[in-house]
């Protein structure tokens, strides 16, 4: 089961709003609330890795209040 690591920048005061738009997404296992550099780190899954890179750039990066997003792709080692 393919899984990304997504680090957000969000826009000033929109941390709550991002956070409550992730948290309602069926392959989101965590949000987790940062301080530093990014605002919130994200842990998804998906079934496919075509499904992963959907959901990356059709869905999270349109997330009304997201600035900037930095994905790490986990891999089997």
């Amino acid at each position: 089961m393919p899984e990304a690591f997504v680090l957000f920048k969000t826009e000033p005061t929109r941390e709550r709003d991002v956070y409550m738009a992730l948290s309602g997404k069926e392959n989101v296992a965590e949000v987790h609330v940062l301080y530093g550099e990014f605002d919130l780190l994200v842990r998804v899954s998906s079934d496919s890795s075509s499904e992963l890179s959907g959901m990356l750039i059709q869905e999270f990066r349109q997330i009304s209040g997201v600035k900037e997003t930095q994905t790490m792709i986990a891999v089997d080692y």
